[in-house]
């Protein structure tokens, strides 16, 4: 029998009041002969953790089930053929259960911690960076000198299309709620700022002839101002629906020659399991180089889980969320 540990667990589908901690067993022995066991010091809270609370989320786990998708710790065992080894530093990412204290990460989905990042850094890296870098890279195709704009910019995975947008040499432009996101946004590598009153006046004072790339984490009533926004030829990536699922009349793309691009990493690497590995190490040259600074938020005891997610749910979070198991 595996060893019991600590999880965080939805036990029923209302939100951050349906979670609940419970002691429940290690990853089996079928799960250690071919994952990496990693002792969990960190693990991150995302939208899509929020959204599994309430059963909204597209992947629906039977209840009573342990959600969280990346974790950051100490391997503790690994598969022969793998390359770790005990004792390494990694991130990791998991389709659901990562709010526990020992979790099976497969092989190809962990990845080397720089020993300069913490625990709590490095739990944020796998969701939020690799979904920026495919959205710049692959799905954008951002190019040094063009214009990116970032909605959500003081949040997570804000922060980390900001410090991608940087490292791909474009001029970076973060819309933000309040000033103090501003100075957030700013600090993780916004050139410019613009609040979200009146945002798209502010962007066109800023870059008259448009933007040639919105990552849109927001949608909603935003979207079709974000297409306004772009420049002919422009790109707009949708990346989450924080207010809404949003609808917008071909005719628009049409008049300017527009796009509008669709960003699943989780989908992605389904078919591709050795594209996040490729990512990883662009990551880790964007490191090296200085452009990657994970702004951490608040960290919470899996206890208080709940008030984790209400943070999210209110819309209040700044920096990247994290339970600390460790």
């Amino acid at each position: 029998m595996s060893e019991h540990v600590t999880a965080v667990q939805v036990a029923s589908l209302d939100g951050p009041a349906g979670l609940r901690v419970v002691r429940l067993p290690g990853p089996t022995a079928e799960q250690t002969a071919i994952s990496v066991i990693v002792d969990v010091h960190a693990a991150g809270v995302s939208f899509p953790d929020l959204l599994m609370s309430h059963g909204r989320y597209q992947r629906k786990p039977p209840v009573p089930f342990v959600p969280g998708v990346e974790v950051a710790g100490l391997v503790r065992s690994a598969p022969a053929d793998s390359s770790f080894r005990a004792g390494d530093r990694v991130a990791g990412f998991v389709r659901v259960g990562g709010w526990a204290a020992r979790v099976a990460v497969r092989p190809e989905l962990t990845f080397p911690l720089p020993d300069g990042l913490s625990f709590r850094s490095g739990a944020g890296l796998p969701m939020n960076y690799l979904t920026a870098h495919l959205s710049l890279t692959r799905r954008g195709a951002l190019r040094p000198g063009e214009t990116l704009l970032v909605h959500g910019a003081a949040g997570g995975l804000g922060a980390a299309l900001l410090q991608a947008g940087r490292a791909l040499g474009a001029r970076v432009i973060g819309v933000v709620s309040t000033e103090a996101k501003a100075d957030l946004a700013r600090a993780a590598g916004a050139h410019e700022t613009v609040l979200t009153d009146d945002w798209l006046s502010a962007v066109r004072a800023l870059a008259p002839r448009g933007v040639d790339l919105v990552a849109d984490t927001v949608g909603g009533g935003r979207f079709l101002d974000s297409v306004r926004s772009l420049a002919k030829e422009g790109r707009l990536l949708v990346l989450g629906f924080a207010d809404g699922i949003p609808t917008v009349a071909a005719n628009r793309l049409l008049l300017k020659n527009v796009d509008v691009r669709g960003v699943a990493w989780g989908s992605l690497i389904e078919d591709e399991p050795g594209y996040p590995r490729q990512q990883w190490e662009d990551l880790l040259s964007w490191y090296d180089a200085g452009h990657i600074r994970p702004i951490d938020g608040p960290t919470f005891a899996p206890a208080n889980a709940a008030d984790a997610l209400r943070l999210l749910e209110d819309r209040r979070a700044t920096g990247k969320i994290t339970l600390s198991f460790a």
